[in-house]
């Protein structure tokens, strides 16, 4: 049967660099000649893209399986599944005599022959080899991932990210530049850079590859390529060791590059971060903090705390609450330690009761919540540029929403724009006149 003749569903689980796997995906079937569908009852076949960073990561992802497979019983023609990304990645051998209502299971890095894979599956046969796009991205709207890089060398004591996604592999910066212009060229008004660890973009290719070795080198390139178009550039998942004095000057200097800072520190403690295995201190991450708002003026940061970690006290809880209190963070995640099969931390002793988790991640999730609420109100007032997202349906009609310089889309809260008419990928002048939670409203000025 002719690929033309099916239509394929995507279901995406996890985080934003997922987004990017299902998209190339995406790319790739749609030029060999599959339709997408929106939803199962048009669907010949589904794809769900795993998540397996947490353990409920990993049920949800399982759960959502099975629930499609329950569905596709209960309804008149079978739809096949296949399984992709992280839980594959992570699991494989075993799934499938766990799971026989899937048809197939792609590892994160055999995800670029899922052409071949969903030709089996659906008994497509071609006399000729799939064509492969150029542009392997589907992206629609005003925002795009980019990954620069894949998997971690870290290996955190708490995190199977290293024994899914394998070593770090930093991604060529030719790829990278190519892909940014034809997401530009496609209307993409910002560029959000990801990775396991961004900051050490380029270090460890060989000696003898040209062109940028760093990730500084690399964001003044980005800034290069995308000029003379108004295009914003964001970075997430920067450790505190990245940041080096050439990256904190190319912040600063670079006007594409957004003064927004995702550092992850997890703890304060000292104690802490060593048996995380990981390095750094209080007094040093106050240092590092105090040079960033030193140096890069207006700067907001986003951070991370990993509660109630095997052995972490009472008073190390309340070490890190008012390090967060002190900082004054913008943005604070908070995840409650959770027990990974395979990592160190799950082998701990003095594992926290499930109650003492939940009361100190409450706390936790409180003081972040004070501090990003306030540091939302403070915008109010002021005048800056709001990219258009979208269209809601509000209750008195149609609502317009975009996201502020100091929002990182889909994580930090949106603008709501009084604007009758714009189009998704407008860029706008906005004064705040209002905030709720880590939303503001926006009355267009210009």
């Amino acid at each position: 049967m002719d690929a033309s003749q099916h239509a394929i569903l995507y279901i995406t689980l996890g985080c934003a660099k997922n987004e990017v796997d299902t998209d190339r995906m995406r790319s790739l079937l749609n030029a060999a000649g599959y339709s997408e569908a929106q939803d199962t009852d048009e669907a010949d076949l589904v794809i769900v893209n795993t998540c397996s960073f947490l353990a409920s990561a990993t049920s949800e992802s399982i759960e959502t399986t099975l629930s499609l497979a329950e569905d596709v019983h209960d309804g008149v023609r079978e739809v096949p599944i296949v399984m992709c990304g992280c839980v594959p990645s992570r699991y494989g051998d075993d799934l499938p005599g766990e799971l026989p209502e899937v048809a197939a299971f792609v590892r994160a890095d055999e995800e670029d022959g899922i052409v071949a894979v969903v030709d089996e599956v659906l008994s497509c046969e071609r006399t000729l080899p799939a064509h492969v796009p150029d542009v392997k991205r589907t992206v629609e709207g005003a925002v795009a991932y980019i990954k620069i890089s894949d998997g971690c060398d870290r290996f955190c004591s708490f995190c199977a990210i290293p024994y899914i996604r394998g070593r770090y592999r930093s991604r060529s910066a030719d790829s990278i530049l190519s892909e940014v212009r034809d997401l530009v060229a496609g209307g993409v008004r910002e560029l959000v850079l990801i990775g396991q660890d961004t900051g050490i973009w380029g270090s460890d290719f060989d000696q003898d590859v040209p062109g940028p070795r760093t990730l500084a080198q690399l964001l003044q390139r980005v800034a290069e390529a995308v000029r003379p178009e108004r295009v914003w550039v964001r970075v997430l998942y920067l450790q505190p060791e990245g940041m080096t004095d050439e990256l904190i000057a190319t912040i600063r200097d670079t006007p594409e590059v957004l003064p927004y800072i995702d550092i992850p520190v997890q703890h304060c403690s000292e104690r802490v971060l060593h048996a995380m295995n990981r390095s750094g201190s209080e007094r040093e991450l106050e240092a590092l903090f105090a040079r960033l708002r030193r140096e890069i003026p207006g700067m907001v940061i986003r951070t991370t705390y990993l509660v109630a970690f095997p052995g972490e006290t009472p008073e190390e809880h309340e070490e890190m609450l008012a390090f967060m209190d002190r900082e004054g963070f913008d943005y604070t995640s908070v995840f409650a330690f959770s027990c990974e099969d395979g990592t160190r931390a799950a082998k701990m002793a003095d594992q926290i009761d499930e109650d003492e988790k939940l009361e100190r991640t409450q706390a936790a999730v409180d003081l972040a919540e004070a501090l990003g609420f306030a540091a939302t109100a403070a915008h109010v007032g002021e005048v800056a540029e709001v990219i258009v997202d979208g269209i809601e349906q509000a209750d008195d009609g149609p609502e317009l929403i975009g996201h502020a310089w100091f929002q990182a889309p889909d994580s930090d809260g949106a603008v709501h724009l009084d604007a009758a008419e714009a189009c998704v990928g407008d860029i706008l002048k906005v004064e705040f006149t209002d905030s709720f939670c880590y939303e503001l409203i926006g009355h267009v000025v210009e």
